[in-house]
């Protein structure tokens, strides 16, 4: 069982920057993907960025040259660091973890809002 808390999530202005966290518990090494998906208001969630145990990342188009994804296997979290915010961006950020069982895990999600 894995446990998934998010935090870093706020309202900046067009242009900024924003840092996200997610935080996992439990069977850490258990997860094969880790990373973050959004859902803006009245729109489907979407993949934002993921990485792989062996380091492997994938990215949204509309972020990759703006959002990198982080993993670090000592402080079980995976951040996503924003920079060239546009009011677009605003979503709910959740992370998001597959297990090599199959079993998908979901945070309860961080609210980015980007506006002036």
């Amino acid at each position: 069982q894995v446990a998934l808390v998010e935090s870093g999530g706020g309202l900046v202005q067009p242009g900024g920057s924003l840092r996200l966290s997610c935080k996992a518990s439990g069977s850490y090494t258990a997860l094969s993907i880790i990373g973050w998906y959004r859902q803006a208001l009245g729109r489907e969630r979407e993949l934002v960025a993921t990485v792989s145990e062996t380091g492997r990342t994938n990215y949204a188009a509309s972020v990759e040259d703006r959002f990198t994804i982080l993993r670090d296997y000592g402080l079980n979290t995976v951040d996503l660091q924003m920079k060239n915010l546009h009011p677009f961006d605003t979503a709910i950020y959740f992370c998001y973890a597959l297990a090599y069982s199959g079993t998908a895990y979901w945070g309860q999600g961080t609210q980015v809002t980007v506006s002036s």
